[in-house]
């Protein structure tokens, strides 16, 4: 609890100009959400430098084609994954560098958290 009552408006008019609007905060927290799995967590790090195929994922992440399929359906849906296909195969990418730069980031975090 604060000891004086009054109000830092300068601190409080800063940090109120990072805060988005709901029709950006919302998709912002989904893409948190989808990440906070620890299946499409390992899907994302195996996508990291190179794109793959479901049964490949299926493999890396040690799950089952039909969840990593619904894994991808859902991390499509929030701008995650891309898909690209080849003949009969679908192959799966981070969308955007801006996916993968969060990723790297939050690895070197980990990685020096002690």
């Amino acid at each position: 609890m604060c000891q004086e009552p009054h109000k830092h408006t300068c601190l409080v008019s800063r940090a109120k100009a990072h805060i988005l609007e709901n029709d950006k905060l919302d998709p912002l927290c989904d893409i948190f959400k989808v990440l906070s799995d620890p299946t499409r967590m390992r899907i994302i790090l195996a996508l990291v430098d190179t794109e793959m195929c479901v049964c490949d994922l299926a493999d890396v992440a040690e799950s089952s084609q039909s969840n990593i399929s619904h894994q991808l359906r859902q991390m499509r849906q929030t701008g995650i994954v891309k898909s690209r296909k080849e003949g009969k195969s679908v192959f799966y990418s981070l969308d955007d560098d801006h996916i993968k730069t969060i990723i790297v980031q939050a690895v070197n975090h980990v990685a020096h958290m002690r």
